[in-house]
């Protein structure tokens, strides 16, 4: 049996961890042995359900003390004759490197890095590519390591989409008539008008100004819209979250505004939605709520930069507008809110192709051993 160890900071919530218990759950449906190394939190439960082991330790922690950590995980990798170690984030991807280039090269692990983001270029944030095998989860991503980190030799690296599982967010999917019921309740601001929703947590990177200003032009245009920010802010974000709100206020746009803070049933929310935007101002990675809305037959218009471009070429390349050209995503809203696109019937970021992919990875590795 080939053992796997999945490392990343916390188990909390976000895509990174989302795509962890993923893996995991796809590593003990097809025979591994599956165990993920963390700081804890509220998705354990549902990681040890699923049949994987979870081993709790503060190795995310940023704090000279946690490099105390490298002796024991050298001797917990022997002990656990783990075969396969895959690292998530930068700080745990130095204790791992840093106790496993000390090993018996005959006995040690595989070593699997992904890079999930657009780090900030250091020395730091280059141990990301000191795997065997590096993981860019989009093509963007890719590009950015090479031309970052150019000492990266780029036949290790693999682009492997996140992906999404058709069947949850099936082709034409509505919430039921209980939830809308509900949703209109909450938000009456809502009813009757075409709903244009902004998903993602409340940072300023997510673009939240544009999409004020994308409402207000079709407002003034004559369109009957409302925006729905669908997203929570953290406590560091809480001056954020009432800046935005007061530029609502401001623009007297409180009647076509609503913010709902997180929901767990995004999904619901994508779905009514009549148009779903990307407006962040600097590429995101992937971005995995945009493939959702696309997958449901939403359209989603997103500024030309990062995975959401790459999502858009595919799927819906009249969707792509030039980054910060609020004006083009009020334009392309209107013309769509008569004249609705046709998204393509392809299926190219499923879940399934990902973790068939991240196997395969370990797999790969597992046979030079």
């Amino acid at each position: 049996m080939i053992t796997v160890l999945q490392v990343l900071p916390a188990l909390e919530s976000g895509g990174v961890e989302k795509g962890t218990l993923e893996v995991a759950e796809a590593l003990v449906k097809a025979g591994y042995r599956s165990m993920v190394m963390s700081a804890g939190g509220r998705m354990v439960d549902q990681l040890i359900d699923q049949g994987s082991e979870h081993f709790q330790w503060a190795i995310g922690k940023k704090s000279l003390a946690s490099f105390r950590l490298v002796k024991q995980l050298r001797r917990f990798l022997l002990d656990q004759k783990v075969d396969i170690i895959h690292v998530r984030s930068r700080l745990p991807a130095w204790i791992v490197y840093l106790a496993w280039r000390k090993m018996d090269k005959l006995k040690r692990p595989r070593l699997v890095t992904t890079v999930h983001g657009f780090n900030s270029v250091s020395w730091y944030s280059r141990i990301m590519t000191r795997g065997e095998i590096v993981i860019a989860v989009s093509h963007a991503v890719k590009q950015f390591v090479l031309a970052n980190y150019p000492q990266t030799d780029g036949s290790i690296i693999r682009v492997i989409h996140r992906g999404i599982d058709p069947e949850v967010y099936p082709t034409g999917y509505q919430p039921d008539e209980q939830w809308k019921t509900q949703w209109f309740k909450d938000y009456p601001q809502t009813l009757g008008k075409k709903i244009i929703t902004l998903p993602g947590r409340v940072t300023r990177l997510k673009g939240h100004e544009d999409f004020i200003e994308v409402i207000q032009q079709l407002v003034k245009s004559g369109r009957t819209v409302a925006g729905v920010i669908a997203g929570g802010a953290s406590a560091k974000k809480q001056e954020y979250l009432e800046e935005i709100q007061q530029l609502v206020v401001k623009k007297n746009l409180q009647e076509c505004i609503v913010f709902t803070g997180h929901r767990s049933d995004l999904r619901e929310v994508l779905a009514l939605s009549d148009v779903v935007l990307s407006l962040t101002t600097q590429p995101e990675s992937f971005g995995r709520t945009t493939l959702e809305a696309l997958s449901m037959d939403v359209p989603v218009c997103g500024y030309s930069h990062g995975g959401v471009k790459e999502q858009l070429d595919v799927l819906l390349p009249d969707g792509l507008v030039p980054v910060r050209d609020v004006s083009a995503v009020a334009s392309k809203i209107d013309q769509w809110i008569d004249n609705p696109p046709q998204i393509a019937n392809e299926k190219p970021f499923t879940l399934k192709l990902m973790l068939d992919k991240t196997l395969a990875v370990y797999n790969e590795l597992q046979s030079r051993s």
